[in-house]
């Protein structure tokens, strides 16, 4: 069963549209019930690429870190969005931990409202 917070693999667009890469995003809430979408942020390795405002780190020394499947440390791109249909989702890989999921929503909302 799919939840916010998990982290899984999908097909993730490239923001001019040509295609999309393999990689674990984070679902971070259902878009839409009625068709299954998921609201996702893109999770990456390059953390030199990261807004240092809106992107969350995740590393080695997190408590939630050996949950999230990740295997190196990475950034949760804020700043990378998409709204996938669940049938794309590959596999869950794991979960960062509740109340990093909510902080990561509340920055998401704090840079929506430009806060």
């Amino acid at each position: 069963m799919k939840r916010a917070g998990q982290i899984v693999v999908t097909p993730f667009p490239y923001t001019d549209l040509s295609g999309a890469k393999l990689r674990p995003v984070l679902l971070l809430r259902q878009a839409s019930p009625r068709f299954d979408d998921w609201l996702v942020c893109m999770v990456s390795s390059q953390l030199q690429q990261a807004e240092t405002d809106l992107d969350e780190w995740i590393g080695a020394a997190d408590a939630d870190y050996v949950g999230s499947g990740l295997k190196v440390p990475s950034v949760l791109r804020l700043s990378r969005l998409a709204v996938v249909d669940a049938a794309v989702l590959v596999g869950a890989i794991g979960e960062i931990s509740p109340a990093r999921l909510l902080t990561v929503r509340q920055r998401l909302a704090n840079w929506v409202a430009g806060v």
